[in-house]
């Protein structure tokens, strides 16, 4: 048995988890929604030496405040405060646009982005639902920007070493994955209606999605749970696990998928399943499925999120952090790659933030150099799409066939709906 400790690319050493260093040429950056993790997005490209964070967004005055004094740690130059974003991408001084505002804002934001002549970097999901991640796919080739979608997993040095073993045949043809991800959410409660608090912009923060009275409890995090503004845990945590499934596996669209679960943990607002398990049949013998469970925390695998490949030889697994294992037929450990850091999965707002870091440079090499993206807006619509697929599936509560050439619902009007949404008046995305 075989255990590598660190990274297994000679290039990654401990040490260069530290910091990840640049050029002097900086790159300019405005981040959109800067509450929770977009304040530690904001913090972690600030922390880049090849960048400066000009600009922070958000409907929240709080927000902007708090992540202010927090930019003051990282860098030496003070950001402008906006409250509408779109004030900020008219400025010539920008160069990126990070999105880290509610999945309603993300496809629309980042079409808003491209056309003010900005490249993106957009938090998963990249859209609220599938057309609008067509769009997103079609604008960066109309626009020719760079759009890097926060899959970070795809740069992180052990799990593409894990991915390229799959790839290399360690564990033979791989026909069967499965990912997860558990928590333990508590309930939401019933919210009442009531005044929109000082602090907020509840107009601007619903934006593209259809105007509803302000409830007292949606801001900050539980919109994720109402299908209006959110895609529930299977986009919020599913997209990557799916979205690593995928890319070991080699596959693009299904043929087939399902999925069962339901709210079954408390009586509440929360609308999408705190239960769900999602399947998604592949026309090269291949299924893969996702578990998730946002009311009870037992992990898999030892992980409270993670991704497993069952091949004909043996598994490999991919538990929360940078590393894997390989395991033979009879589950003996053939190769352990330990993470050099631990990661905390439940960590709403910056789980990884080292690691992360590859993920940012990849962005920008791709900008200076025109470097390939680990994780552009082509790739991350396929993985998104999986898991609308397996909600839509939910919704109408039956398993849906699949066109395997693009993805596309087939024979299911009811299905077909949910393939876009209904925008406010004068919100409507349009390429």
């Amino acid at each position: 048995m075989a255990f590598v400790a660190g990274s297994i690319l000679p290039q990654f050493d401990a040490k260069s988890y530290e910091r990840i260093l640049g050029s002097n040429n900086r790159i300019n950056v405005s981040v959109m929604g800067v509450n929770s993790r977009g304040n530690a997005l904001a913090q972690n490209f600030a922390h880049q030496d090849n960048c400066n964070v000009i600009h922070v967004c958000d409907v929240d005055s709080r927000a902007i405040a708090k992540c202010l004094t927090a930019l003051k740690e990282r860098q030496t130059m003070e950001a402008k405060p906006y409250s509408d974003f779109r004030k900020s991408i008219t400025s010539n001084d920008v160069d990126v646009l990070i999105i880290a505002a509610p999945d309603h804002w993300h496809a629309p934001a980042s079409l808003m982005a491209m056309e003010a002549g900005k490249h993106v970097y957009v938090e998963k999901p990249c859209s609220h639902n599938p057309h609008e991640g067509e769009l997103l796919v079609a604008a960066a080739k109309k626009y020719g920007k760079v759009v890097q979608m926060g899959n970070q997993r795809r740069s992180w040095p052990n799990v593409i070493a894990g991915i390229n073993a799959i790839k290399n045949g360690s564990i033979g043809r791989v026909y069967f994955g499965k990912g997860w991800y558990t928590n333990n959410r508590q309930s939401i409660g019933i919210g009442k209606e009531t005044a929109v608090p000082s602090w907020l912009d509840w107009e601007l923060w619903q934006g593209p999605a259809p105007r509803k009275n302000f409830k007292d409890n949606l801001i900050h995090y539980n919109w994720h749970w109402h299908w209006h503004w959110g895609t529930g845990e299977a986009l919020n945590n599913g997209t990557h696990m799916i979205d690593l499934l995928r890319w070991g596996m080699e596959v693009d669209y299904p043929s087939k998928v399902s999925s069962n679960g339901g709210r079954y943990r408390y009586n509440d607002d929360w609308e999408t399943p705190d239960t769900q398990i999602i399947n998604l049949d592949f026309d090269n013998d291949t299924t893969m499925s996702w578990e998730g469970r946002s009311c009870n925390g037992k992990d898999i695998e030892g992980s409270s999120v993670g991704v497993i490949f069952y091949g004909e030889n043996g598994s490999l697994l991919i538990p929360g952090g940078d590393g894997y294992t390989l395991f033979d037929l009879k589950g003996k450990v053939v190769r352990k790659v330990r993470p050099p850091e631990v990661i905390d999965a439940r960590n709403k707002s910056n789980p990884a933030e080292e690691l992360d870091a590859l993920h940012i440079q990849n962005m920008f090499d791709a900008i200076r150099n025109g470097g390939s993206l680990n994780a552009g807006v082509d790739s991350g619509h396929k993985s998104t799409l999986l898991v609308q697929l397996g909600n839509i599936a939910q919704r109408v509560g039956r398993s849906l066939d699949i066109d395997a050439s693009n993805g596309h619902i087939l024979n299911d009007i009811a299905a077909s709906k949910l393939w876009r949404r209904t925008y406010e008046t004068g919100w409507e995305m349009k390429l």
